[in-house]
């Protein structure tokens, strides 16, 4: 069951939303009920475990330890 990120082209509040395939309704805002809404890109994230990375795995920006992971996006 997939999560889509939607906008609210009303009140521009950005969620979340599991979508299900017998799921017949179109997701509402939960801030205002609208129903005009617009599906973002969503960002994902690979994890690995440490020493195992490949060749073409991104390094981190200080050139040795994250010291914070994830937060760049590139690990």
């Amino acid at each position: 069951m997939p999560i889509f990120e939607y906008r609210c082209k009303d009140c521009g509040l950005k969620f979340e939303k599991l979508v299900r395939n017998q799921d017949a309704a179109a997701p509402v805002c939960p801030g205002c009920g609208g129903s005009d809404l617009q599906k973002e890109f969503s960002t994902f994230a690979a994890h690995a475990s440490p020493g195992k990375a490949g060749p073409d795995a991104p390094m981190c920006p200080s050139g040795g330890v994250c010291p914070t992971p994830g937060a760049c996006g590139l690990n």
